[in-house]
């Protein structure tokens, strides 16, 4: 079955852009996507000597054959260039117990290594301990998308972390700007993370 050709703006019926009443102001967007429940990931990397990374919400599978992933990336954060340079990094994927390295990575002040305990994989990134799932990639392409650069990376290897004991461990949610799933009356995120998205940033 041949595959279908993409559609573009023009076959669906819209001749021009859009007109600025038409898209959401940023506040407005934001707030519309809080309702779309996530995980919350640290992208990890090796700039030379240096550990690297940033928590990120936008994290997902693209493809089982070959292994591919993405995340998105804000371009004006002060990891994701060093990352894009390394050429590797991981996906370290947090439970619901780790907001402590959700603050550490979300934050753009302070060092984030700074009396952590992590490890160097086989493939050179940073992996950190006792998260739910390590995804090790390559930068496989990088697509700009508005603010934000869309990464894709060829996987080399996972690690999926069992809990001692073989107790159930629950991921991190991140919805409405809170961790977890709450009634409204439950407090906000601490900043970064309540004020909105962060879909990429450190």
């Amino acid at each position: 079955m041949p595959a279908e050709p993409a559609l573009t703006a023009e076959a669906a019926g819209n001749t021009g852009p859009a007109e600025p009443a038409d898209s959401p102001d940023p506040l407005e967007f934001r707030r519309a996507m809080a309702e779309f429940a996530t995980g919350v990931t640290v992208v990890t990397a090796l700039d030379g000597d240096e550990p690297v990374g940033f928590a990120c919400q936008s994290f997902a599978s693209v493809s089982l054959e070959p292994p591919l992933i993405l995340f998105c990336a804000d371009r004006r954060g002060r990891s994701w260039p060093r990352i894009r340079s390394a050429g590797r990094f991981c996906v370290n994927v947090l439970g619901e117990e780790q907001a402590d390295l959700c603050a550490r990575f979300g934050s753009s002040r302070g060092l984030k290594y700074e009396g952590l305990d992590w490890d160097l994989s086989p493939h050179g990134t940073p992996q950190l301990r006792d998260v739910l799932l390590n995804v090790h990639a390559a930068v496989h392409a990088v697509h700009e998308a508005g603010d934000h650069d869309v990464v894709i990376g060829r996987v080399l290897s996972v690690r999926v972390h069992e809990a001692p004991g073989g107790v159930w461990r629950r991921p991190m949610l991140f919805f409405r700007s809170r961790f977890g799933v709450h009634p409204p009356e439950v407090p906000f995120a601490p900043d970064p993370w309540g004020e909105g998205d962060r879909w990429g940033w450190g």
